[in-house]
């Protein structure tokens, strides 16, 4: 299995930023985030629409994109960012309306803020959604802060319980960041981790029978 640094940490998330990264910090939408991503590898990022760069949507066009299918409201709904706030990653949930868990930060004089935020006023989450810190997060810093607040892990063992097939789960949780480029392989891991466990406990109650 590759080996991920979790000692990583990038040098800001302020200006000044690339393009790509300030649209993928500031821009809400799931969906929409996957075009920039798509429109990025093609190089063709200068022929994006101003609505797919906007980082909120009217409720019109919101509501819109929900009777097309509702999982293209995934991320819309997260609360606006503040004033110089930028998002550093996310967590994306393959659920019906695409639910989007969002790592914010904001520059202080001193030291830089941090929040989680969900589409749901916090009702996923746990009480620990915020921290500060002096320099950028380290990538295991940053896993840490998110399993304080999220319990990923918990969500996809919900899911498990409620009779969802073990292979089907691999895709249900995906992490990504425009500042950590180890951020969903290290997912990908920790799920990989997660279901060997969960075989290895199978395998043993088998044995027991």
């Amino acid at each position: 299995m590759m080996e991920i640094d979790l000692d990583f940490r990038p040098s800001g998330y302020f200006w000044p930023l690339s393009l790509e990264t300030h649209l993928l910090g500031t821009v809400k939408g799931a969906e929409r985030q996957r075009h920039i991503r798509i429109l990025r590898e093609q190089g063709r990022l200068s022929e994006l629409a101003d609505w797919l760069a906007a980082e909120s949507l009217s409720d019109d066009v919101r509501a819109s994109l929900g009777r097309i299918h509702p999982s293209l409201m995934g991320g819309e709904y997260l609360p606006d960012l503040g004033w110089s706030e930028v998002e550093i990653a996310r967590i994306s949930l393959r659920s019906v309306t695409g639910d989007v868990i969002s790592v914010r930060a904001t520059k202080g004089k001193r030291r830089i803020y941090y929040r989680i935020v969900d589409e749901y006023k916090g009702g996923t989450l746990t009480e620990h959604t915020r921290r500060t810190s002096i320099r950028p997060l380290t990538l295991g810093q940053l896993e840490q802060f998110i399993e304080r607040a999220a319990l990923t892990l918990g969500i996809i063992a919900r899911n498990l319980d409620v009779g969802s097939d073990l292979d089907r789960l691999k895709d249900f949780l995906t992490a990504s960041s425009p500042f950590y480029p180890e951020l969903a392989a290290l997912y990908c891991k920790r799920f990989t981790e997660w279901t060997e466990g969960i075989q290895a406990q199978r395998a043993g109650e088998d044995e027991e029978e």
